[in-house]
């Protein structure tokens, strides 16, 4: 059989297109999942075969534009006429499927392009995945190709896409497709667990209209593709995979994007890298491992993350079915005590609670119930509904109609086979749920499989969740209420340094020497940027350590100052509490002693005599540059048991005063700033005014700083100082950036 030949767009295509100034990143995808022809380069009727599977899928799903593959070895193939190259086409190619072997692929783009094409899928592998020299050369070469003909490429090394309004689906999974417009978008690097949450969202229910396989990702990005998705209107949800974010600004202007149309970003994403953990030396670096950094970067602009695949499930079907909510107020039905039980105690923990009900609402329920029934919330209604069932439903509807709540969860799972009653019922809540503007919302407390049956009665009921597994469904929700809570428009983060503090940055990472800064150096950038500092002095023998102490006066601080002695407490390097002129002189010839007999030889700058601040808290403020996510900042509880406490919090550089205050209250140690049993409000101020300039100074650093570590920085209820800094530099770009 002939394949189709039109050169015609196809009805869903029209329904949609980028505006006239959409970016040429959005056309061109839009371009690939919207072609009017598919080429497949590389057709062979081998059995089993890539091309042969997925032109089998093509034909089986009946895309509706034109079909040619392409062989120059083939006459015909599959039983319709095999072209020899592009020329010979009966139209211009506009999609092309790449299936040649991988030293073949380079020139097929580059052959595509100069064609005509405006869109690339490469299925073929053997590229940058591979570590032999062959493999990665081809994979510069094929980079420079995508790049010098701005051609839209998914792959190398990646199992196709799939366009549900176009009936494309360019990819070798046999399963079951519902090629129909849904509003899930999902694109990633791994073709199996994309292709494997596209079928489980199929046999829930939930439709996908697009499934994109990124692969080595030498073209196009996941970023590029949740840009796209962003702009379509079909797109309610966009569900991501991602293996590394190469490119934060990409990445973040994408999830900007995204978040300004008011659609989630529910992502999967690998663990930490070992590049975010060794980017400092510092305490801070440490903690902020590439999970944390991407949390704290991410969410901010309406991504949320889940933890696996099941998760992954439960959450895109909340989104799907339940707008975010006006606030947290719950409301709960149940037929059973000890699962009204397990609802309190699930939402309990994830620092939810159910709402008291409207007086109106306790009057209607209890006058339905009866005398000596327990109207609470949740709501048990399983002994009444056993002597009217109609209560059951009554008591739903009750709540769905109560002004006093804002999400309406009801514990019950959906039928496997046909009951009338029960799908009469649900059908009666759906509608109640569309004219609720509120979400409604059915768990069912264990995973309960689907039949055929259950799908396609889950489908026609499109205003009301249906979840599985309590404590994913939990998560869910409390995600869809963290949603609600966001900026709709999130504001580019902006330096709000001064032109000095940037002019002391430069001058001294031009001349810094060795792997960081030693702690005066440290202190003296940090000051410049708004940061207050202990009063303090170097000396340089035992005489200079006096004489500096009595002009400061007592008590003091004694401390090593050396760039080589990262964490001083380690080696003794620190004395505390010198109260006069006799300790000032032991402290000193201590220190240079212990220093001395290290091994290594750590060159010794002096010792610092400084102020001893009164503390009423102890902080940790600091800051690492993320191999993934670039700059990022750290508050939490401070002191030599950081470490064994991690009471942190962190969030992208650089920050405003606001998204301070905001850092500072998910900590232990926001809490005590406030004051805490009985005790005085500490001065918060002067932590914010430091974790503001200590962004401002990393994201002015751009990758030149690794870390930076100020800890402890003490807080009283008068102010707060810095009384140790450390700031280890990103030596080969800071020299660099200095013409060295």
């Amino acid at each position: 059989m002939e394949a189709k030949v039109s050169t015609a767009a196809s009805p869903s295509a029209r329904k949609w297109s980028p505006a006239p100034d959409a970016s040429d990143l959005v056309k061109n995808i839009h371009a690939m999942l919207h072609p009017r022809n598919i080429v497949l380069v590389g057709a062979t009727d081998k059995p089993g075969n890539y091309a042969e599977r997925i032109w089998n899928n093509l034909i089986k799903y009946q895309f509706e534009g034109g079909l040619y593959p392409v062989n120059s070895k083939r006459e015909t193939v599959w039983g319709v006429t095999c072209y020899k190259d592009f020329a010979s086409l009966p139209d211009k190619p506009d999609h092309v499927l790449v299936l040649v072997p991988a030293r073949f692929a380079v020139q097929v783009i580059r052959d595509a392009a100069a064609a005509g094409a405006r869109s690339a899928t490469i299925v073929t592998s053997g590229f940058s995945e591979l570590q032999d020299a062959e493999s990665q050369r081809l994979a510069i070469e094929l980079a420079q190709a995508i790049k010098d003909t701005g051609l839209a490429v998914t792959g190398p090394n990646c199992l196709g896409n799939l366009s549900a309004g176009e009936k494309l689906f360019t990819n070798i999974d046999d399963r079951i497709v519902t090629m129909a417009p849904g509003p899930v978008a999902i694109a990633g690097q791994s073709g199996a667990i994309v292709m494997a949450i596209r079928q489980a969202l199929e046999d829930r229910g939930v439709g996908v209209g697009y499934m994109v396989t990124t692969g080595n990702e030498a073209g196009l990005e996941t970023p590029d593709l949740m840009a796209y998705f962003a702009a379509d209107p079909s797109v309610r949800v966009i569900v991501v995979y991602l293996e590394g974010v190469r490119n934060t600004k990409v990445f973040r202007q994408a999830c900007k994007a995204a978040r300004a149309a008011g659609k989630p970003v529910i992502a999967l994403k690998l663990g930490a890298s070992e590049g975010g953990r060794a980017a400092a030396m510092a305490h801070t670096g440490a903690l902020a491992g590439s999970i944390e950094t991407f949390d704290a970067i991410s969410t901010r602009e309406g991504v949320i993350r889940v933890r696996g695949l099941d998760e992954l499930l439960e959450t895109t079907e909340c989104f799907v079915h339940a707008e975010p909510p006006k606030s947290n107020r719950l409301a709960a039905v149940s037929l059973s005590g000890g699962k009204r039980g397990l609802l309190i105690d699930a939402f309990y923990a994830a620092g939810l609670n159910f709402a008291a009900l409207s007086a109106d609402t306790t009057a209607k329920l209890s006058k339905m119930l009866g005398p000596g029934s327990i109207v609470g919330n949740p709501l048990d209604a399983g002994f009444a509904a056993v002597v009217d069932p109609s209560v059951y439903m009554q008591s739903i509807q009750i709540m769905i109609d109560d002004p006093d709540t804002d999400i309406v969860i009801i514990d019950a799972e959906l039928p496997k086979a046909p009951h009338e009653l029960r799908e009469r019922n649900l059908r009666i809540v759906d509608d109640k749920a569309a004219k609720a503007n509120k979400p409604v919302i059915y768990i069912s407390t264990m995973s309960i499989g689907f039949t055929e049956f259950t799908k396609e009665l889950r489908k026609s009921l499109p205003h009301i969740a249906v979840m599985q597994g309590l404590d994913r469904a939990v998560g869910a929700i409390k995600s869809l209420i963290d949603y609600a809570s966001l900026r709709k428009e999130v504001p580019d983060a902006v330096s709000t340094s001064s032109a000095s503090a940037r002019a002391t940055l430069e001058k001294t990472l031009k001349g810094a020497q060795g792997a960081a800064l030693d702690e005066v150096a440290s202190k003296k950038l940090l000051k410049a940027y708004g940061i207050p500092v202990s009063r303090e002095e170097i000396a340089q023998t035992a005489v200079d350590a006096v004489k500096i102490a009595k002009q400061i006066g007592f008590p003091v601080v004694a401390k090593v100052v050396s760039a080589d002695i990262l964490h001083k407490s380690d080696i003794g390097g620190v004395v505390l509490n010198i109260n006069s002129t006799a300790e000032v002189k032991k402290a000193f010839n201590d220190i240079t002693a212990r220093v001395k007999k290290l091994k290594g030889k750590p060159k010794l700058e002096g010792i610092l005599i400084a102020q001893q601040v009164r503390a009423d808290l102890e902080l940790v403020i600091g800051a690492s540059l993320d191999a993934e996510m670039g700059p990022v900042v750290l508050f939490g509880s401070g002191g030599v048991d950081i470490e064994l406490m991690k009471d942190v919090a962190l969030a992208g550089a650089p920050l405003d005063a606001d998204e301070a205050k905001a850092l500072i209250a998910r900590t232990k140690a926001g809490v005590k700033l406030k004051g805490y049993r009985g005790k005085p409000a500490l001065h918060e101020a002067s932590a914010v005014k430091a974790l503001v300039g200590l962004s401002n100074l990393m994201a002015d650093a751009g990758n030149r700083i690794a870390s930076i570590d100020v800890n402890p920085f003490l807080i009283n209820t008068k102010t707060g100082v810095a009384v140790d800094g450390l700031i280890v530099l990103n030596n080969a770009a800071a020299k660099s950036a200095a013409g060295h």
